[in-house]
């Protein structure tokens, strides 16, 4: 954990993935905090971190689910909510790593009420450029799950099901039961 010190001192991005500070991103040349959740965010964080890792080990697709696991997506350093990574790229880098040097193949950002569609939106599109194949929007407000895809975004409303494109095939949940 760097100290507050330290961190002013972390300029490039280089230096950010050597080291990262909890709950930052790095974005152009600057560090930013992730906004905090509120309770209802990180229960659905830690509700489809739960369903992703279930589902893993049910359909026995092996790989890892993390939270807040920073990455390296194009020229930045991001901390996506949820993601999933493969056993292939677990293979290639590990288990301990301290930032993945790419985008994780299975993202989900819990969107909160402070959050800007563009900064939003552009974080989805670092991730699609930087290896991501997949990306989950949760909008506890409006209620939807937005997956977005290089090819396609589907949206899902209350009283459908939700699932997976590409990167865990066979995944579904109920968008009210996810937002619950």
């Amino acid at each position: 954990m760097l100290t507050t010190t330290e961190i002013s001192k972390v300029l490039t991005l280089e230096d950010y993935m050597l080291n990262p500070p909890d709950k930052t991103e790095w974005v152009d040349g600057q560090l930013v905090e992730k906004n905090g959740m509120a309770a209802k965010q990180g229960r659905i964080q830690a509700r489809l971190a739960r369903y992703w890792g279930n589902y893993i080990i049910s359909s026995n697709q092996a790989g890892e689910v993390y939270t807040e696991t920073p990455c390296r997506t194009v020229g930045r350093g991001r901390c996506p909510d949820v993601s999933y990574i493969t056993p292939e790229l677990l293979t290639q880098f590990g288990v301990n790593f301290t930032v993945l040097p790419q985008s994780f193949p299975l993202i989900a950002e819990i969107v909160s009420p402070t959050d800007q569609a563009e900064e939003v939106f552009t974080k989805v599109r670092e991730y699609l450029e930087s290896g991501c194949q997949e990306v989950w929007l949760v909008f506890p407000e409006s209620q939807w799950v937005l997956v977005i895809t290089q090819q396609q975004q589907r949206l899902f409303n209350l009283g459908e099901v939700a699932s997976s494109q590409i990167v865990l095939p066979g995944f579904s949940i109920s968008v009210d039961e996810l937002l619950a």
